[in-house]
């Protein structure tokens, strides 16, 4: 900017979005507390109501506040992140007979709830069939798609591709797996996980992942590209997590050789 320019004036709904956080951060507003009314803050901050109510969008989109029907708008509590971790495949985790996704619910309180939406025979990815070294060109995998919810709150989606040559009259065609789930039965096909590899990105979600995980606009999600490696380092198993961004963490402790 030249000397000659004015400075840029910051919208007013800008402004009062920043300093509804700033009350918000500070306590002044403390969370589970309703906001005053888009009439009140519109008198407060000498605005008009439009310019209030879109100052409160702009905390809504910031995941900030959320509206409850009927009731009004509310300050959210803070969100404890769901922190998936590389020892989430432990043999001391497996002992505990739970899978690293109850597990973690377990820890934070919350009750876990798994859906499986379906178990099909499917032409795979290209990144899938790269990393199984099957046919991308042809049914070559299974697909088990899972919808995961803590609190009847939907976290995460799983989509797990196995080899169709192995799963195929196994229980891993099968909802329910037995003990140890899908790596159990893995084992009993002669494949125990010794070494994971995981590619991690973030990206926006598509449409139906951001109506199902109910993200606020403009919130990402994190995708994990998950590929199990067996004793003789064969790749068995990849499964693509797609997690909230605003409720999960990855944490990671690796030796340094």
């Amino acid at each position: 900017m030249t000397p000659s320019e004015p400075p840029t004036q910051q919208p007013a709904s800008r402004r009062i979005a920043e300093e509804l956080r700033r009350r918000i951060r500070d306590g002044e507003i403390p969370a589970g507390e309703k906001l005053p009314s888009e009439r009140a803050l519109a008198e407060e901050y000498g605005a008009a109501r439009n310019t209030a109510r879109e100052a409160v969008r702009l905390l809504a989109e910031q995941g900030l506040v959320t509206a409850k029907h009927g009731r009004g708008v509310f300050v959210r509590e803070p969100q404890k992140l769901f922190r998936f971790g590389s020892d989430r495949y432990s043999i001391k985790n497996r002992e505990t007979g739970l899978t690293p996704f109850r597990l973690e619910a377990q820890r934070q309180g919350k009750v876990p709830r798994i859906d499986v939406l379906y178990i099909e025979r499917e032409t795979p990815p290209l990144d899938v069939a790269e990393r199984l070294g099957v046919a991308s060109n042809e049914q070559s995998v299974v697909h088990r798609e899972n919808h995961y919810f803590a609190d009847d709150e939907p976290v995460q989606i799983v989509s797990t591709y196995l080899r169709w040559d192995e799963a195929r009259g196994t229980l891993l065609m099968q909802p329910k797996t037995g003990k140890d789930g899908i790596y159990g039965r893995l084992e009993d096909l002669g494949h125990v996980m010794t070494r994971v590899r995981d590619e991690i990105s973030a990206r926006m979600p598509t449409p139906e992942e951001a109506r199902f995980l109910q993200l606020l606009p403009g919130v990402p999600v994190l995708e994990v590209l998950h590929t199990s490696l067996d004793q003789d380092s064969q790749a068995f198993e990849v499964s693509r997590y797609v997690h909230r961004a605003d409720q999960t963490g990855l944490l990671y402790e690796l030796p340094v050789e």
